[in-house]
């Protein structure tokens, strides 16, 4: 075979093989690289995770109240159109009641970066603090954010912080329970003195009843499970019990309820969840609003808007009475016809 045929073979042959040659195959001088189909879906999904917004949820304990919250939050934040694992991603974490926990959750919250962190309870929030060097934080059922230290002015949050207060109305509470109990001389409290939103109520309390010339006995527990034996004392002493959104207490509430039906005293309680597990009756917010309003500013500073142009929002107006009727029952308590006519009246049973 002579030199031209040799060669005529050769350059067909090259032309052969860049035919064959995938058109996404380029050389790394300016042209593109070789991409397989499965690449360029794992590339696709890196940018998506990348740009996907990172929500972090610390919960200080499971109890209703806190549970109403956070899944109102998460219902909310879907109307707002955040999907969990599609343009959002929830990371939800419970401590436990245990503040050692808290420092460990954001500790790692920290450092996963977070976009924003939700702080349910006022120890979380207090806890949390530390992120707001470098992470947005709303705060959520906090009754006294400025007595709590984690903010000092409610209409400009000053710290990093912003959220939603739960702040409890005792004069109206301890006016419905006289009404309903009218012969109340001696009220009892039971509260964990490591929740500053409890120590508060206290204050409130105290004020309330010297104002009224009632007698107070308080006890204090430092866990749910001192609850029964503490509540079992103090139901000897006193005509009622009032407990206020403290959340060692909300967690043993069904106890709590028990040992009143054995004395046949009532309790009073701060929160709707409370009466949902056996209080007697309460004035206050409903508890789905505070986590509807959580989302909505957790939504305000994913678009831009600093915390301190979010005001914190209180639950001080459109209240209602809830009312535990077959707690009513089982303490031979006849709730007055001016209540249940009270267009704000919500009746609940324990086994609804």
């Amino acid at each position: 075979m002579n030199l031209i045929k040799k060669l005529g073979i050769i350059a067909i042959g090259a032309m052969l093989m860049a035919g064959c040659t995938p058109k996404s195959a380029t050389t790394q001088s300016g042209t593109e690289s070789l991409t397989t189909e499965s690449s360029k879906t794992e590339s696709v999904t890196a940018d998506t995770n990348k740009d996907m917004k990172k929500i972090g949820v610390i919960q200080l304990v499971e109890h209703k109240s806190l549970d109403i919250i956070y899944n109102s939050f998460k219902d909310e934040l879907k109307n707002l159109g955040y999907v969990d694992g599609e343009n959002v991603k929830i990371t939800f974490q419970n401590a436990q009641g245990d503040m050692s926990n808290i420092t460990s959750i954001v500790q790692g919250f920290e450092g996963d970066k977070q976009d924003v962190v939700v702080g349910i309870a006022t120890p979380v929030a207090q806890g949390a603090m530390s992120l707001t060097k470098t992470t947005p934080v709303v705060f959520s059922a906090v009754t006294d954010p400025i007595g709590a230290g984690v903010l000092t002015d409610m209409n400009a949050p000053d710290k990093g912080m912003t959220g939603t207060s739960d702040a409890v109305q005792i004069d109206k509470i301890m006016d419905l329970a006289l009404e309903i109990t009218p012969n109340v001389k001696k009220v009892g409290f039971i509260y964990n003195p490591g929740e500053d939103n409890s120590v508060t109520n206290l204050g409130l309390l105290e004020k309330y009843v010297k104002e009224k010339n009632l007698e107070l006995e308080t006890v204090s527990i430092s866990t749910s499970a001192d609850l029964q034996t503490a509540a079992a004392s103090l139901f000897e002493k006193v005509d009622m019990i009032f407990v206020s959104n403290d959340n060692t207490v909300a967690e043993a509430m069904p106890i709590l309820t028990s040992e009143a039906i054995k004395a046949k005293k009532p309790v009073y309680v701060g929160a709707d969840s409370m009466v949902m597990d056996g209080g007697l009756a309460t004035v206050g917010i409903d508890y789905t609003d505070l986590g509807k309003e959580t989302a909505k500013m957790v939504d305000e500073i994913l678009k831009g808007k600093p915390v301190n142009e979010i005001p914190v929002k209180v639950f001080k107006d459109d209240l209602f009475i809830y009312v535990n009727t077959d707690t009513a029952k089982a303490l031979g308590i006849e709730i007055p016809d001016s209540i249940k006519n009270d267009k704000k009246f919500v009746e609940i049973k324990s086994n609804k």
